[in-house]
């Protein structure tokens, strides 16, 4: 039986040692057949990929140039327009300070004239309850009395005074 055994791996090893010849030399041909139906196809085109591939690269790399350089502009224009809009910005800030100033400035002279107008009422206030008051009184003595005795007072004294005078004249 050993001896079977080494008569059935012997013919196997020598019908698979044939096979992979066979194999290697068709799969040769089979790329040897690509390349030449690859050569003539380029030489009956007249078309060769490399030339088009170095002309689609510069394509390539002229147009990425030229969108950095659009990307670089609008950066630049973007932050023009940032700077802009930050000056304006300060601006207004500084207006509305000046505005809170001058807000605050007019309410001082707001509550400053109020106070006066108030102390003014009062004085009015107090002017017309002494007016009244002097009325009232006015008004329970006679006028013409009044005013007479202020006269003939005020007649006394002048004479009082002029006859003085001529006396020690």
């Amino acid at each position: 039986m050993i001896d079977l055994a080494r008569d059935t791996r012997a013919d196997s090893i020598a019908r698979t040692g044939t096979q992979p010849i066979a194999l290697a030399a068709a799969t040769l041909l089979v790329i040897v057949a690509g390349i030449a139906s690859i050569a003539l196809w380029r030489a009956y085109s007249g078309a060769s990929p490399e030339p088009d591939r170095t002309a689609s690269a510069r394509q390539l790399q002229a147009r990425t140039a030229q969108a950095s350089e659009q990307l670089v502009e609008k950066t630049k224009g973007l932050e023009a327009t940032q700077q802009e809009s930050i000056d304006q910005l300060q601006m207004v800030q500084d207006q509305l300070q000046t505005v809170r100033r001058l807000l605050a400035v007019q309410q001082a002279d707001t509550r400053r004239l109020s106070a006066q107008v108030s102390n003014l009422t009062e004085a009015i206030d107090g002017l017309r309850q002494s007016h009244a008051g002097a009325e009232a009184s006015e008004s329970s003595s006679p006028p013409a009395t009044r005013n007479r005795s202020v006269r003939t007072r005020a007649y006394a004294s002048r004479t009082v005074h002029h006859r003085r005078g001529k006396s020690h004249s």
